[in-house]
């Protein structure tokens, strides 16, 4: 496999997101931090105008402005398609870009702890996230992927690379624990990166757990679409956690308890993410495999 060559590290796709706004920042005026010999380093500041605002987007969603449909219409407008089509410009096209791994950094309310999030199943995302999971258990690695359907976040531009999220933290936030966690883990990317461009990584297979997406909840609404339920408070917090049928899932808003039914456990995470009540994702649900790259 070819050296990777440009690295890009990426912080505040969304605004209310403060911990890669920051830690982006923070690379840009200390480039020495981020700087490795075998490969050159881009510190990004995704959307300012967000970040300005304190809002987790202008117009709309900037991690899923980057479809090829979109970044090829002209006619698309809004602050986030715009941005995207100049990040697109940036660091892609997409599907020959020019950095060789992205890295984008991201918070979120769920407890998440710290989490790799893929949008494809790449071989060397999976050795490199097998490595370092080795050397912190703690680390998870989602593998968001829908099959059949292009991804369309900031990352997908290039076929190496992933978001790190880390939380829970509240939005519009800065927590000095959060901050430390996610830039160590970023270090740790890169020494890896630059370890692999000097043949010093080893040649041998690794086992490492994967969270591959099923499916998604949505919250209990009622016929007219509004919000008539919660996360039971037995299920709130427990990102990863094996979900059993039979186990509490939501309370409604008049005390009734919705139970999970599939025939089989599942893990769910982003459970309760603020920012997917709009997107009607009360969590996701994944399938917990063992696997060896």
């Amino acid at each position: 496999m070819k050296k990777i060559n440009r690295v890009a590290i990426v912080g505040g796709t969304h605004g209310n997101e403060f911990t890669g706004a920051y830690l982006a920042k923070k690379f840009d005026k200390f480039p020495e931090i981020v700087k490795r010999d075998s490969f050159e380093t881009l510190t990004l500041l995704a959307n300012p105008k967000a970040l300005q605002a304190v809002k987790r987007y202008v117009d709309q969603d900037l991690n899923r402005c980057f479809a090829s449909k979109d970044l090829q219409n002209p006619s698309l407008n809004g602050y986030e398609p715009n941005r995207a089509k100049e990040i697109n410009q940036m660091l892609g096209p997409k599907g020959n870009p020019k950095f060789d791994f992205i890295l984008d950094l991201h918070t979120t309310t769920a407890n998440m702890g710290l989490s790799f999030i893929f949008v494809r199943n790449d071989p060397f995302n999976l050795k490199l996230a097998a490595y370092l999971s080795s050397i912190d258990p703690s680390l998870k690695v989602y593998s968001w992927i829908d099959p059949g359907k292009e991804q369309n976040f900031i990352n997908s531009i290039s076929e190496k690379g992933f978001a790190i999220e880390i939380g829970p933290i509240a939005p519009g936030t800065l927590k000095a624990d959060i901050f430390q966690k996610t830039e160590k883990l970023t270090q740790a990317v890169l020494d890896y990166l630059d370890k692999y461009n000097q043949g010093q990584i080893p040649d041998e297979k690794m086992p490492l757990t994967v969270y591959q997406h099923c499916k998604y909840l949505d919250y209990p609404k009622t016929a007219a679409g509004e919000l008539n339920g919660m996360i039971h408070p037995q299920l709130q917090g427990r990102d990863y956690e094996e979900l059993q049928p039979g186990d509490p899932l939501f309370l409604t808003l008049d005390g009734n308890t919705i139970y999970y039914e599939q025939e089989k456990p599942l893990n769910p995470v982003f459970i309760n993410e603020v920012a997917y009540y709009e997107k009607g994702i009360a969590m996701c649900l994944t399938k917990k495999e063992q696997i060896y790259v």
